[in-house]
C-alpha cells in the first residue's frame, strides 16, 4: 500500500529526527526480528517507560511535543501518541496520529472539574502501518496506572486496533468513544487548543491543577 510521505517525515510535534527519540527508538527495538516486531516493542516502551499524567499545562505548546515528553518522562495521551509515531518514523515505519472524543466514566474528580465534563476532547492514539494496513495503537495508560485504576491494560499486536476497553475489571463503565476526529500527520495544535478554550476554559490557564497536585495519588480516589 502506498503511504503519504508525511507518515515517514519529522513534524513540529512528531520530531522523528530528534537524536534522543532516535536513540530511544533504537534501544526499544533491539532484538526485533521484523518491522512488526519492532513496532510492538516501541508500543510497550512508550506505554510503560513514559508515565501517563494529564496534570499538565494545556496552554503550552511543548506539552504536546514528543521530544518534550520523552525528556520529562511523563505526559498525557497526545504527546505519548506523538512519541510513539515519532519512534516508528525514526525506524522507517509509517505512522500518524488519530483523534477521538471519549467519555471517561472513571476519571478523577479533579479531571472532571477542570475539564468541565466527563467528555474528553481530542483523545489521541497512534496509527501505525507495521504490516500492510493502518492499525490503532493507544499507549496512553502505563501498566502501573492501570493497576491503580483497576482497568485492563491495553495490549497491541500490531495487527488489530488497541483502543480503550468499555468496561474495567469490575465491569464498570470505563471508556466510551463518542466522536472520531480523524487522522493527522502532526498534532493539530491550533484546532485542539481552540476546542479546549471553548469547551474547557479552566484547562487553559498557566496552572490549572494547583501546587502539589498528584494524578497518581488522585487515581486511587477515582470512582
Amino acid at each position: 500500500m502506498q503511504v503519504d510521505p508525511r507518515s515517514l517525515q519529522p513534524a513540529r510535534f512528531v520530531q522523528s529526527d530528534d537524536p534522543a527519540i532516535i536513540a530511544f527508538a533504537k534501544a526499544a527495538a533491539i532484538g526485533a526480528t521484523s518491522r512488526l516486531d519492532a513496532a510492538i516493542r516501541l508500543y510497550y516502551a512508550v506505554r510503560d517507560q513514559v508515565i501517563y499524567d494529564p496534570y499538565v499545562r494545556f496552554n503550552a505548546p511543548e506539552t504536546y511535543s514528543a521530544s518534550h515528553i520523552l525528556a520529562l518522562g511523563s505526559g498525557f495521551c497526545i504527546p505519548k501518541a506523538a512519541l510513539l509515531a515519532a519512534c516508528a518514523r525514526a525506524l522507517g515505519i509509517p505512522a500518524r496520529l488519530g483523534f477521538a472524543d471519549v467519555r471517561n466514566h472513571l476519571a478523577t474528580p479533579k479531571l472532571i472539574e477542570k475539564n468541565g465534563s466527563d467528555i474528553f476532547r481530542w483523545h489521541s492514539f497512534a496509527e501505525i502501518m507495521a504490516a500492510d494496513q493502518w492499525v490503532k495503537a493507544t499507549p496512553a495508560f502505563n501498566l502501573a496506572l492501570c493497576e491503580k485504576f483497576g482497568v485492563h491494560p491495553l495490549e497491541w499486536d500490531g495487527k488489530t486496533d488497541s483502543v480503550f476497553h468499555p468496561f474495567d475489571k469490575q465491569d464498570r463503565r470505563h471508556m466510551e468513544y463518542v466522536e472520531e476526529r480523524g487522522s493527522f500527520y502532526d498534532v493539530p495544535y491550533d484546532e485542539i487548543t481552540a476546542t479546549y478554550t471553548l469547551h474547557c476554559p479552566l484547562l487553559m490557564v498557566d496552572d490549572p491543577w494547583g501546587k502539589g497536585a498528584d494524578f497518581a495519588a488522585d487515581a486511587k480516589t477515582a470512582p
